[in-house]
């Protein structure tokens, strides 16, 4: 079993930046596929970026460039850097451990991006 725990959100105006945290009660990176998604009200959950248990890295391509995600493996922590932000940002943004048919969830933090 592992748990998962977002922190980092809030309220930010438009071309602001934040930094997610994703805390995991033990140290997976090595056997784990870390992962952030984002769902906003009435929309479906949407992929952001996942960092392999390799250390390599892939984005939505319309997120590239403004969303970055690493992982500090003393800390068992991976971390989302959002720059530029927009109100279309807006959502409630969560972190995900997968493994083959193994796949475990925060609760997620909710992101506001609003003047």
């Amino acid at each position: 079993q592992v748990q998962l725990v977002e922190s980092g959100g809030g309220l930010v105006q438009p071309g602001g930046s934040l930094r997610l945290s994703c805390a995991a009660s033990r140290n997976i990176f090595s056997l784990y596929a870390m992962g952030w998604y984002r769902q906003s009200p009435g929309k479906e959950r949407e992929w952001i970026a996942h960092i392999r248990n390799s250390g390599h890295s892939e984005y939505a391509e319309h997120l590239k460039g403004r969303f970055t995600i690493s992982r500090d493996t003393a800390k068992s922590t991976v971390y989302l850097q959002m720059d530029n932000l927009k109100p279309e940002d807006t959502a409630v943004y969560s972190c995900n451990a997968q493994r083959f048919d193994r796949s475990y969830w925060g609760r997620g933090t909710q992101v506001t991006v609003s003047s």
